[in-house]
């Protein structure tokens, strides 16, 4: 039987803010992806404030992860495949923003003066950046080993 030590206040205290972040940026994203659930719906299609406020809660989330993953490792020396989560979640947000805001952003498939709309392809672009990001926290988890 091995011998656990308590988590400290200061590492619960940690986590507990960073989930309380998780959950606040999924109300974002929420707010942002089904605005009709809060009575907030205006229009048929998804514009760019709906576009910007799910990505700003996708963001909202990814820092929330981060902290609670981070709180886990309870100041030992991270790995490097945790390293390469940190990079994955921060990629796979910028993928999911330059996806959402292509059209914003000149090179989506509305160009201005067309008012942008949230199509298929973004859709799909969003989803793989949100994989993305998935397989990063993945990574950041701290895995131990067993020895007996």
């Amino acid at each position: 039987m091995t011998d656990q030590k308590p988590a400290s206040p200061f590492k619960r205290t940690r986590v507990r803010f960073g989930l309380a972040t998780c959950l606040f940026g999924l109300l974002v994203f929420i707010l942002g992806a089904r605005p009709e659930w809060f009575g907030l719906d205006r229009s048929p299609v998804i514009g760019f404030v709906q576009i910007a406020v799910f990505i700003i809660g996708l963001g909202i989330i990814c820092v929330g992860g981060y902290l609670v993953l981070a709180a886990l490792w309870n100041g030992t020396q991270k790995s490097i495949v945790s390293d390469i989560g940190l990079r994955l979640v921060s990629t796979g947000f910028v993928i999911a923003v330059a996806s959402g805001m292509a059209d914003v952003f000149g090179f989506g498939s509305q160009l201005p003066p067309i008012t942008p709309e949230f199509g298929f392809l973004q859709t799909i672009g969003v989803l793989v950046g949100e994989i993305v990001i998935g397989v990063g926290f993945l990574m950041l988890i701290p895995y131990q080993r067993v020895t007996d």
